[in-house]
């Protein structure tokens, strides 16, 4: 489509339409963002556009408030604006022209580094100067791409919206100073509208070992805008900010939704205005000075992905369906893990650790990941980051013999690294204290000891890549688990401002760097836990860590709301010592292997303290995740909805429903007893299917309903509507059931 359209743009994919006027020359405007419309005329199209435009009312301007996807006040918008920015005090409010429109399939291939939130330089194509599309290699969508100008601003902006297989919905801008001069920009959000009929607002905080805490509240008149300030996405980020139909449950209720896929300061929002319009939007959040564009630069934001479903797993679908179509995404079955931190903490001796290997891999552990403490003067947290040489004093005959031994037992082999970090108390940090990120010369406060190294100097960058390159070469490393230990505080480069933006991008330019340097190597975002759970590192690495707390009763909750945004597969699941180290709390094996299943299973206990029964028990349930994972991590994600909040109702249904595997999990005491029936969501309502407890194991105060005797063969309509009573069982349980078409 090379002219201007004059009739209202329709995309439509995966049950979902986006319908956009972009008519008159104006910046696009969603017209429909919702269920699927199925095929619609010309006038038919035309119809719907003017049925969107709002009434005049006293005391508005004279013509009807326009909303595009890049909200401009100078149509008299009052909400939150798309773009802030200034050219020494002129230049700040402008107003857009079309001047090219291009509608087409969603062809794409290969994969590339992203183009999210760069600034490029004057002359180069786009953003980055290369194809770099993020989401390379998708199955086809629909992708909307505009042009822009306002020629006394001296300002352009390209505006893609594209409409993904899975029904996902992602769109940015990116912002062209095409005058003389020195252009800043302050802000760039996008935004999508929805309807009235939502007015609750889903959305989610947290802190360090409690990711992903659900908060809901109604949506009134105002701006509820989540702002992450950390450098990093936090354990408290939005993550995804939805506004739904009051009550909207995980079955039903229509939810729309964002998420920014970026993993610098960020902001969401939600929006309600006077005229009774609502968005839900987000972009970059810039410190002051960050983006200043000179002639012929740009400033491109980060994607903002959007997710409309009929409750918030078919939301959660979008996200899922989608990152499971990407080319880069893990298609093997995903390894047992064994990390050795809380095993070993700094404690790093090499008969130990070939002991704990031999242990992994009598219960089928098929990776082992050596933690934090293995490079020169590592010997707690306040020493040795940024100095990565393996500890000669620790490991004379460096790490080989541990490999060696690790390989030999047919295990791969991971490694620690934080390479965004330095201790003061380092060689690097003395060599260069100018690489230290600051702010007017001072050092920011310290936060586990450490400082932030600023990877947008060319040399840091540059000596982070040549010793990360150099130790995964000589070692052999299978997996990185790439640690982020702290916000960022006061980041700035010596003597240029802040530069959280331009830490971000060369954080994902490092990564891109290794993955194309050592093919098949993977890498897994850990940060504090679960601090860096976002679209924008994971177009770079293959899993997150969801949190530092692996308490089963904890990670219940955490493993149920990260997997709004990612699916279980890449989600790092770890069973627990007895004691737990975050919380102090005492857990049967049952309840932590059952939790840690549906995910990507790990084990990170000291095996050397486990009975010979607490083994057995173990590589029992290492059989079965084994077993599952191709279920596991390939089924569609069911979170039922519970009257009891004692009970959690979850699982994985398989695409093509003839099986699936429930969990039953009891985090607390009822008012009553027993707790009555459960149901079982997502089957084929007209195949038949044997429902089979899994009990592995000790499960304290188990007593089987009395429908576990009998054939235990049940419709999929009648699991779903009626259901079986649940067992009896103490609280703190999990007890799984394999689901068989018959």
């Amino acid at each position: 489509m090379s002219s201007l359209p004059t009739v209202p743009v329709h995309l439509s994919a995966g049950g979902v339409s986006l319908v956009l006027d972009c008519s008159a020359g104006r910046l696009p405007a969603v017209v429909h963002w919702g269920a699927a419309l199925g095929d619609l005329s010309d006038a038919e199209l035309l119809a719907l556009a003017a049925a969107d435009v709002l009434p005049l009312q006293p005391s508005t301007p004279d013509v009807a408030v326009r909303l595009s996807v890049l909200p401009e006040p100078h149509t008299g918008w009052t909400g939150r604006p798309g773009i802030v920015g200034h050219r020494d005090g002129r230049d700040w409010a402008p107003a857009f022209t079309l001047t090219a429109v291009d509608v087409t399939d969603l062809h794409v291939s290969g994969r590339g580094p992203s183009t999210t939130g760069q600034v490029s330089a004057p002359g180069r194509d786009g953003a980055s100067g290369q194809d770099t599309d993020p989401g390379a290699g998708v199955a086809p969508g629909r992708r909307l791409v505009v042009d822009a100008e306002d020629r006394i601003a001296g300002l352009s902006v390209r505006i893609e919206v594209e409409l993904l297989v899975s029904g996902l919905v992602r769109l940015r801008a990116a912002v062209t100073n095409t005058a003389p001069g020195t252009y800043t920009v302050d802000d760039v959000t996008v935004a999508l509208p929805v309807p009235g009929r939502a007015r609750e607002v889903l959305d989610f905080a947290g802190r360090w070992g409690k990711e992903r805490t659900p908060q809901r509240h109604e949506l009134v008149v105002g701006t509820h805008q989540r702002e992450g300030r950390r450098g990093r996405t936090g354990p408290d980020a939005a993550t995804v900010l939805s506004v739904g139909t009051r009550g909207f449950g995980f079955a039903a209720g229509e939810v729309w939704g964002v998420h920014v896929g970026w993993s610098g300061n960020h902001r969401h929002h939600a929006e309600r205005v006077a005229d009774g319009r609502q968005v839900v939007g987000g972009g970059e959040l810039l410190l002051p000075g960050e983006v200043r564009l000179d002639q012929g630069a740009t400033y491109a934001g980060p994607w903002v992905y959007g997710a409309y479903g009929d409750g918030s797993d078919a939301q959660a679908h979008r996200f899922h369906d989608w990152l499971r179509q990407r080319p880069q995404h893990p298609v093997r079955p995903r390894p047992v893990t064994i990390n050795v931190w809380e095993a070993v903490y700094f404690d790093h001796d090499l008969a130990r650790l070939t002991d704990l290997a031999d242990r992994a891999a009598r219960i089928g552990v098929e990776r082992f990941v050596l933690d934090d403490g293995w490079f020169r003067g590592r010997r707690d947290d306040r020493a040795g980051l940024g100095d990565w040489s393996v500890d000669e004093d620790v490991w004379p005959d460096g790490l080989a013999p541990l490999v060696d031994h690790v390989r030999g037992l047919g295990m791969e082999f991971g490694l620690w690294f934080e390479p965004e970090m330095v201790n003061e108390d380092s060689d690097l940090a003395r060599a260069h204290p100018e690489w230290i990120m600051q702010a007017d010369g001072r050092l920011p406060v310290r936060a586990r000891n450490q400082q932030v190294l600023d990877l947008a100097i060319p040399a840091a960058y540059d000596h982070v890549l040549e010793r990360l390159t150099a130790v995964i070469d000589e070692v052999g490393v299978d997996y990185v688990k790439w640690d982020h230990n702290r916000d960022l505080v006061d980041a700035g480069t010596r003597g240029a401002g802040a530069a959280v933006h331009e830490q971000t991008l060369a954080a994902y330019r490092l990564m891109a760097a290794l993955k194309d340097r050592f093919p098949g190597l993977e890498i897994e975002s850990c940060s504090s836990g679960g601090s860096r759970v976002d679209l924008g590192v994971i177009e770079h690495t293959d899993r997150v860590w969801t949190s530092d707390c692996i308490d089963p009763l904890e990670r219940q909750q955490m493993n149920r709301w990260t997997m709004q945004l990612l699916p279980p597969e890449m989600l790092g699941s770890h069973i627990a010592s007895g004691t737990n180290h975050t919380t102090g709390r005492r857990h049967t094996l049952a309840f932590r292997a059952g939790t840690a299943l549906y995910g990507h299973l790990g084990i990170e206990w000291d095996l050397a303290t486990a009975t010979a029964a607490e083994e057995r028990e173990l590589a029992e349930w290492v059989t079965t995740y084994r077993q599952c994972r191709e279920l596991l991590h390939h089924g569609d994600l069911v979170r039922v909805d519970q009257a009891d909040e004692t009970q959690l109702v979850y699982g994985a249904v398989a695409p093509d429903r003839r099986e699936a595997l429930f969990f039953l999990a009891v985090v607390g005491r009822s008012e009553v007893s027993p707790r009555g029936r459960i149901t079982l969501r997502g089957l084929d309502p007209d195949t038949r299917y044997r429902v089979d407890p899994l009990v592995i194991g000790d499960v304290p105060g188990l007593e089987p309903a009395p429908w576990e005797s009998g054939d235990r063969v049940f419709t999929g309509r009648s699991l779903e509507l009626v259901g079986v009573q649940a067992p009896m069982t103490y609280p703190e349980t999990v007890v799984p059931y394999r689901v068989t078409a018959v």
